[in-house]
């Protein structure tokens, strides 16, 4: 691995909701983690059936680690005056695989393009206050076998280096099951060899994107 793909993105480890008023027109930010258009656009629909008596539910989403994919729609509101700024926080944030819909009730005074742009704005952060946002990281999910005779110094290792096993089996050996960043994986394979005399199993079993427990703090 020579972390030639994007190293980590942002993620919504849980959608959320939130709302914004502006001269009576109510701004309600509806945002859900996407994994793909299809999922996106489904979300959309969903939206639009609850919200069905609104004026308007535009809507943005980013789809792929690297934001391959990006749609918005201002569903009726002048062209660049919804879907493109709530994309732009998206965006501005290093969100993907996001999707946010902001339901807009009239209140019967018009905002002007610059209102709308600053409503349909501030309501995608207004969600996002009420969202759970993480880290995706890119590394490789790792199998380290070993003897029981050096398991305490494999633990000693994982720790110092901040990693923690996704998976124990204890049988004959000792197998662990982990997921690492890119960058630790060199180290970690040449600390392990060191710490257990080239007697423990290392393994590179498949490249992933996982959840960084150390920079969400769980």
């Amino acid at each position: 691995m020579d972390g030639k793909k994007e190293d980590s993105y942002r993620v919504l480890l849980e959608g959320g909701q939130g709302e914004y008023a502006e001269k009576k027109s109510r701004f309600i930010a509806t945002l859900r983690r996407c994994e793909s258009e299809e999922e996106a656009a489904g979300f959309v629909e969903e939206m639009k059936k609850k919200y069905w008596d609104a004026r308007h539910n535009c809507h943005a989403f980013i789809i792929g680690s690297r934001g391959e994919l990006t749609r918005c729609s201002d569903d009726g509101e002048p062209s660049g005056t919804a879907g493109r700024p709530m994309l732009e926080v998206l965006t501005g944030e290093e969100l993907r695989n996001a999707a946010v819909v902001v339901t807009r009730y009239f209140g019967g005074v018009l905002l002007g393009t610059g209102g709308l742009v600053r409503a349909y704005t501030q309501a995608v952060k207004e969600g996002l206050k009420n969202c759970r946002v993480g880290r995706m990281r890119y590394g490789c999910r790792v199998r380290i076998a070993t003897d029981y005779l050096w398991i305490g110094k494999v633990l000693y290792l994982l720790g110092n280096l901040k990693l923690e096993p996704v998976s124990s089996e204890y049988g004959e050996r000792i197998t662990l099951e982990l997921d690492v960043a890119a960058e630790k994986l060199g180290i970690l394979e040449r600390e392990l060899a060191e710490a257990t005399n080239g007697q423990a199993e290392f393994v590179k079993e498949k490249e992933i994107y996982f959840v960084d427990k150390e920079e969400n703090g769980d």
